[in-house]
């Protein structure tokens, strides 16, 4: 849910006109205790559109933050939507992307305070399964975990798994279909990023020889194509015949121009 919060009659048109735009949005103008509505909107992990000036934001919004990991992405506006403001969890709630749309929707300036030149995320999926696992499982389980994690297939770079699913048909016409790079991987790559994988299979470990072939394939794809330290978006989900889960890593300006050079 997104909620969008104005305090103006000119905010307020600005709010119907992103209303109108953005899906899945509500409105609200003018509560009768405006603090309280937007912190608890906020603590119900809504995405808030805050039509006002920061400090009045800043205020309201201070006594209920965590943390970048779990707070809610936040985007603050002037009324004449001018100006669009990532002002909270800008890389890890996704409002820096967001913003970025916000104010290509509006022609409006996007103002990025963040220091590290980052791009936007690559998204990359990572799959295991039992061999000759059908390949309609497959697009079941990944439609399901995409829309989990608020993702369409377009914004996918990647489908990835252990390199003893190199030749996994299933796998590989999945990629196809959708135009994805399927890439696999071997256990002493995948095993760089067992530090932050969300959980561990002894069995998994036993079979194949790392503690989760989903996590493991995502984070280090995504941190292969990034140059830099990635992160589960999804953590691990299966059904009878298959594991996926979704990682994404910010892309460093030069790791895009080394990607570019080869």
């Amino acid at each position: 849910m997104i909620r969008i919060f104005a305090l103006t009659p000119t905010g307020k048109c600005l709010g119907e006109h992103l209303l109108s735009r953005i899906p899945l949005s509500v409105l609200s103008y003018r509560p009768v205790n405006f603090a309280s509505t937007v912190q608890q909107a906020f603590l119900r992990g809504e995405r808030l559109i805050l039509i006002c000036a920061t400090g009045i934001a800043v205020r309201c919004l201070a006594p209920v933050l965590v943390s970048k990991h779990q707070d809610p992405a936040v985007l603050v506006l002037d009324e004449q939507g001018t100006f669009v403001i990532p002002l909270l969890s800008g890389h890890e709630g996704g409002a820096n992307d967001w913003g970025f749309d916000v104010a290509q929707l509006l022609g409006a300036q996007f103002v990025q305070t963040t220091a590290k030149p980052y791009l936007k995320p690559v998204y990359t999926v990572g799959m295991g399964c039992e061999r000759h696992c059908p390949e309609g499982v497959l697009v079941e389980l990944l439609a399901s975990c995409l829309q989990q994690a608020g993702l369409s297939m377009v914004d996918i770079h990647s489908l990835n798994s252990i390199d003893i699913k190199a030749d996994e048909m299933g796998l590989i016409s999945l990629a196809a279909k959708h135009r994805l790079a399927f890439q696999t991987w071997s256990v002493p790559q995948l095993t760089t990023v067992e530090g932050l994988l969300s959980q561990r299979s002894d069995y998994v470990f036993a079979t194949v020889g790392v503690y989760g072939v989903a996590e493991s394939a995502a984070l280090y794809a995504a941190q292969d194509y990034a140059g830099d330290s990635p992160e589960l978006l999804l953590s691990k989900q299966k059904n009878a015949k298959a594991t996926c889960a979704i990682a994404r890593a910010y892309p460093k300006l030069n790791s895009i121009e080394a990607q570019k050079g080869h």
